[in-house]
């Protein structure tokens, strides 16, 4: 049910004459979303009409029915949470355009923040055209986006569980992590399996040992001596089994990123005919996957690689540093629609990976990229920290930032330049091509003496090469 808190707002008259500003969107309402009721405003035949709706699903196709009668184009909601979710999808369902504002872009003004005069300002801002949509991919991302953060969750409460076992370890003085590498390997887990089985001789235990494990026999199997107290073992146990759950409903979420993949290759097939495969690149892409390790723990059981290459006509794992699991993340958040992003720039902007513009009386205050949560930043930091051993451009890119300003801005650095990287391929369908290290380098020392000619010309000077 609905609950009018208005019925009009008329204009008052100015003293001095004042230019109007003209309407951008002259129907437009606001909306400002709550966990149990949501406030519209919207503009009628005697000014502005204010109601309350509640968030059951009813109330809410009520609310946009009335939308309709009020000849509503275009609504800005405002929310904290996901509670804006729902409402969002009810409303472009009933074919209005919907727009998720940054409540820190209209929350500063003082004296407005009560529900009520939240959606009016919202609704006066929106019609005059000064709000700017956030960004949400395409419907068919969506689910994509949904499996593939639930598979990053998952990997969190696994990892939680892999610390679990640790302790019921060491609480019982096996020393397992400082004889293997790692527990949750093809040894650790075996020998794990093994002592909750009831299996406490530390010669059988270490039988189990892979013939690719650095320690001997010995040293593992003086590790593996300990008191196995019963309580412990319950509670090694217990994490163990919730360590192989979660890995079983991991691969669940693969089967389903996986279809949703083929779903979106089809749907791309259809808007983008001219798609011709590249097979050089999904050779070379074949070439560098690998398979769950220690070292790539996080991939998936199929060819991700290939998938992701299909749906965005690029071969995005030609860029170094680039992983699977980072493509499909990157093609789950952000779709293979770039039009969204006039330029490059708006879109490293839109990342928080660009430096900060901080400036007053002349003078940079600071410079700093500005805190953001943004998974695909997150995924391109990981990344570009790999690229210190790369013997590739990124690579000594990478190296000279990190000598110059240090091990954290060298990363933010090199992840600016590999967004600029993924911005163009996807935009404009280009393959990548890697000039080497040689060719930074001879081009950075080009432009350092071109710097210091410009210089020396400044006070007189010349540079001249030394004669061999």
């Amino acid at each position: 049910m609905s609950k009018k808190i208005t019925k009009s707002r008329k204009p008052q008259l100015e003293k001095k004459a004042m230019n109007p500003l003209n309407y951008v969107n002259p129907f437009a309402c606001g909306i400002d979303v709550g966990a149990n009721s949501v406030f519209v405003c919207a503009p009628v035949k005697n000014g502005l009409e204010i109601r309350e709706y509640s968030t059951f699903t009813a109330d809410l196709k009520e609310m946009v029915e009335w939308l309709k009668s009020c000849k509503i184009k275009s609504c800005a909601m405002e929310s904290t949470g996901v509670y804006w979710i729902p409402v969002f999808d009810i409303i472009e369902e009933g074919g209005i355009e919907a727009i998720l504002v940054n409540a820190h872009h209209v929350k500063t003004v003082p004296g407005r923040k009560t529900d009520v005069k939240d959606c009016q300002w919202l609704q006066q801002l929106h019609s005059y055209g000064l709000l700017r949509g956030s960004f949400r991919p395409k419907k068919e991302i969506l689910p994509l986006r949904a499996y593939v953060r639930q598979r990053s969750r998952l990997f969190e409460k696994a990892a939680r569980e892999v610390l679990l076992m640790q302790k019921a370890l060491t609480q019982m003085n096996v020393r397992l992590k400082m004889v293997i590498s790692d527990i949750t390997g093809l040894t650790g887990m075996k020998m794990i399996k093994a002592m909750i089985d009831g299996e406490r001789n530390p010669k059988i235990l270490v039988s189990l040992r892979n013939h690719h494990c650095q320690k001997n026999e010995e040293e593992i199997a003086k590790g593996l001596d300990g008191t196995y107290q019963e309580e412990h073992i319950f509670a090694l146990r217990q994490s163990y089994e919730a360590y192989q759950f979660f890995h079983m409903q991991i691969l669940e979420c693969e089967k389903n990123i996986k279809k949703e993949l083929e779903k979106l290759h089809q749907i791309i097939g259809e808007i983008y005919p001219t798609h011709v495969k590249n097979q050089e690149s999904l050779k070379e892409s074949k070439k560098k996957r690998r398979n769950k390790t220690i070292a790539n723990r996080s991939a998936y059981y199929f060819d991700a690689s290939e998938k992701v290459e299909k749906c965005t006509g690029v071969n995005l794992l030609q860029i170094p540093g680039m992983e699977s699991s980072t493509l499909v993340k990157i093609l789950s958040e952000i779709g293979t629609d770039m039009s969204r992003w006039p330029t490059s720039s708006h879109f490293i902007s839109w990342l928080g990976l660009c430096p900060g513009n901080k400036i007053s009386g002349g003078k940079v205050l600071s410079s700093r990229t500005k805190p953001s949560s943004n998974r695909v930043a997150q995924a391109l930091r990981v990344a570009a920290h790999t690229l210190y051993r790369s013997k590739t451009a990124l690579g000594s890119f990478f190296r000279r930032m990190r000598s110059k300003l240090g091990a954290p801005k060298a990363i933010t650095a090199a992840a600016h330049k590999m967004a600029k990287i993924i911005y163009h391929m996807l935009k404009f369908k280009t393959s990548f091509r890697e000039l080497g290290a040689d060719y930074y380098e001879r081009q950075y020392q080009k432009r350092v003496l071109t710097s210091l000619k410009r210089r020396a010309k400044e006070f007189g000077f010349d540079v001249v090469p030394m004669a061999n």
